[in-house]
């Protein structure tokens, strides 16, 4: 009987160190990555993508890549993530590996939440309607917002404002897959409050705004009406010289934003004497919000213009303008460049 039981604990003893140095073995040898083509990349070999479910266990995971040919078996990942306290820390998200790791790289991967960026990015000039539709189609963005009022959106996000547009920062926005519009719109909500800030403790002096708002809005008119990043300054002065005369502002995107839907783009004579609050060739001064996203560098070419006396410009047909001191000059240059004469 003793002689049996010599023999058992032995056995066991055996069976032990066996698991022990088999997972020794298992956590500090690379997993090859799988040769096969992965959803939506259409990458093979050199990168594999996985994406761990909210909720999902180590051991669910573990069965997962197993399927996915990234492990041998699935017992020895959920055993060494016992063994190391890292099975109930696994974070949710989508994850790449693009080398080959060790399963316990692969598990501090899995508890660092070393997940995939997403980014969106909003373009300068666009509209808040644009902003919405772009976050719709990002793939790895949770929607909370669709369905949802412009002024429901602004509670959402903790804004102050009663309108939307141009209060958003146009920028590339990285952020881990699952987060929410309401995160993204927040994020770039800030991120505005922030530029305009900047941009209204550099501002010039006796502009001709009570607010830094105000300079939003200009700053909006000027990335409308240029892609030229050198000529938004002088686009500026001219806007900041019509202030100062008075003199309307006179300006196509502020109606073109007036008119919503019904834009077809093209901008008739009607259209320019058709009253909204944005038709700035029938009211003075500023338009009642922003009608775009501007970029930092309308928001610096509103609060710092050039030095110019310039009152007019025209689009000479290569995305650059003409710019004109007097009416003379101006109807000249459009003579030239628009009519052709």
């Amino acid at each position: 009987m003793k002689r049996v039981f010599t023999r058992l604990l032995s056995l066991v003893f055996a069976a032990v160190a066996a698991v022990v140095g088999w997972l020794y073995y298992f956590a500090h040898h690379s997993l090859p990555l799988p040769i096969a083509e992965q959803p939506k990349t259409g990458l093979t070999a050199s990168v594999f993508d996985f994406t761990v479910r909210p909720g999902a266990s180590l051991k669910t995971l573990s069965r997962q890549l197993t399927e996915q040919g990234l492990l041998p078996e699935p017992q020895s990942l959920w055993l060494l993530g016992r063994l190391t306290n890292q099975a109930t820390g696994i974070q949710a998200g989508s994850y790449r590996l693009d080398a080959a790791v060790t399963p316990l790289e692969l598990l501090q991967k899995l508890n660092d939440g070393d997940v995939i960026p997403v980014s969106v990015t909003f373009v300068e000039g666009s509209t808040f309607a644009d902003m919405r539709a772009r976050l719709e189609k990002t793939d790895g963005v949770k929607v909370l917002l669709k369905g949802l009022s412009n002024t429901e959106v602004l509670k959402r996000i903790g804004a102050t404002e009663a309108y939307p547009e141009g209060l958003f920062f146009p920028d590339t926005y990285r952020f881990a897959a699952g987060s929410t519009d309401v995160e993204l719109l927040k994020t770039s909500y800030q991120a505005m409050r922030k530029k305009l800030d900047e941009a209204w403790a550099m501002r010039d002096e006796n502009l001709p705004y009570k607010t830094p708002y105000d300079a939003l809005k200009m700053a909006s008119i000027i990335e409308k009406e240029t892609g030229k990043a050198e000529e938004r300054p002088l686009i500026g002065a001219v806007f900041i010289n019509r202030l100062r005369i008075p003199m309307r502002l006179q300006t196509d995107p502020t109606v073109i934003y007036g008119m919503g839907e019904s834009y077809d783009g093209n901008i008739r004579k009607r259209d320019l004497t058709s009253d909204t609050p944005y038709n700035t060739y029938t009211r003075d001064g500023l338009p009642p919000t922003p009608i775009a996203m501007p970029g930092w560098g309308s928001l610096l070419a509103a609060v710092k213009p050039a030095v110019s006396k310039k009152l007019y410009f025209v689009g000479k047909g290569d995305g650059t303008h003409y710019f004109s001191a007097s009416l003379e000059e101006h109807n000249r240059a459009v003579a030239k460049y628009q009519l052709g004469r």
